[in-house]
């Protein structure tokens, strides 16, 4: 809602008199100046969105002074347009806060008209903290999913997914799906081309999540996705395979999760490389072992698969799968491939009794594109 200067002070000035001119139409008050004022918001509003840029505009005038005021005192950057007959707040303002406005416009009759004023923003019930991975700078895999983590659950999930945006430099399309009410990722189609760069911007401060919540700042991304490197593990042929840009670059003699028993195989599906440990401890009471260390580890499901050494499994490593769902490798092999091995790379199990519901992160490309797509919250 927007309201002039002029309307205000109307009453005070505006006068009418019988004109010489035989039709009777009333003679315009010269008293008043000829400067039209327009304040967005205007004096008194309330629950201003704090993302809303306050703008003065001037018709027949110029702005000549304009100040915009946080309650501590503070200067609230603006622009003024080249002819003056415009100016806009530069940054955002905060929440819950009453803010007041002075200035002057001159009209082209060289009457000045004041500008004074207040308004109040918007008070949130509460102020809700995102993250967002991958982090500026990181080297991730081609399988990489962008992930934007919430402290509390999102009641609006269309509005808040309109404040993502991703580019990327090999112009790849993607889509968000919401696996959670507290997180939403984004992948393309297909993995993402080698070396693309990705720019992610979640513009999230001011915008209303629903309940009372609202976003607490903005978080911005850049990253790079590297080289194209893809794990394949066939179950049968006990063999771990590497391969860089198609090209099969490693073969390395494996043993994975036992073949007959559902809950121990190593299940299919596509995973990805979520994260490395040079050692790291596995517990498992229920099939009888706690704190056994192992080397070189790369976790690349939250079932609890990984691919690490194991020495102790040398015997079987290559001709039989008797792990509880891991790929043991040798340790020579597995630091070889610990060495490549970034996270977001893909995973490919296939050949086993058990394929993996999708529910253990991160299960992005367990889905289906059209599943996947059906999970974004804008139809």
């Amino acid at each position: 809602m927007k309201r002039t200067l002029v309307a205000l002070v109307a009453g005070l000035t505006l006068l009418t008199g019988c004109s010489s001119v035989e039709t009777g139409t009333p003679k315009a008050d010269s008293s008043l100046p000829s400067a039209k004022v327009t304040l967005s918001p205007v004096d008194g509003t309330k629950d201003v969105q704090v993302t809303t840029p306050v703008q003065v505009t001037v018709v027949d005038g110029k702005i000549e002074s304009v100040a915009l005021k946080s309650p501590e005192g503070a200067d609230v950057k603006g622009t003024l347009t080249e002819d003056k007959s415009g100016w806009t707040t530069a940054e955002p303002l905060g929440y819950g806060k009453t803010y007041s406005y002075t200035g002057k416009a001159v009209g082209s009759d060289g009457k000045p008209v004041e500008l004074k004023g207040s308004f109040t923003t918007v008070a949130p019930g509460s102020q809700t903290r995102a993250t967002l991975w991958p982090s500026d700078n990181q080297t991730v895999g081609v399988a990489a999913p962008i992930m934007v983590k919430f402290e509390a659950p999102v009641q609006d999930k269309a509005t808040v997914e309109k404040a993502l945006k991703v580019t990327n430099s090999a112009n790849v399309q993607g889509s968000w799906a919401w696996l959670t009410a507290q997180e939403v990722h984004y992948r393309p189609e297909k993995y993402w081309p080698a070396n693309t760069t990705v720019k992610v911007e979640a513009k999230l401060y001011g915008v209303n999540y629903g309940g009372g919540a609202f976003g607490k700042a903005d978080v911005t991304s850049d990253f790079t996705i590297g080289r194209n490197q893809v794990v394949k593990i066939d179950n049968p042929t006990h063999r771990l395979k590497v391969f860089r840009d198609g090209a099969q670059v490693a073969d390395y003699p494996a043993s994975f999760g036992k073949d007959a028993d559902p809950e121990l195989t190593t299940p299919n599906g596509t995973f990805v490389v979520m994260a490395k440990n040079d050692t790291f401890s596995f517990d498992n009471p229920r099939y009888g072992y706690t704190n056994v260390v192992k080397k070189w580890a790369v976790r690349f499901s939250n079932h609890g698969e990984f691919i690490h050494e194991n020495n102790d499994n040398a015997a079987n490593i290559g001709t039989n799968n008797t792990s509880h769902g891991c790929a043991n490798l040798l340790e020579a092999d597995a630091k070889a491939y610990y060495d490549s091995a970034l996270v977001g790379d893909p995973v490919e199990v296939t050949g086993s009794i058990t394929t993996l519901p999708a529910q253990f992160d991160w299960y992005d490309w367990q889905l289906s594109w059209e599943q996947w797509k059906g999970k974004s919250a804008i139809k």
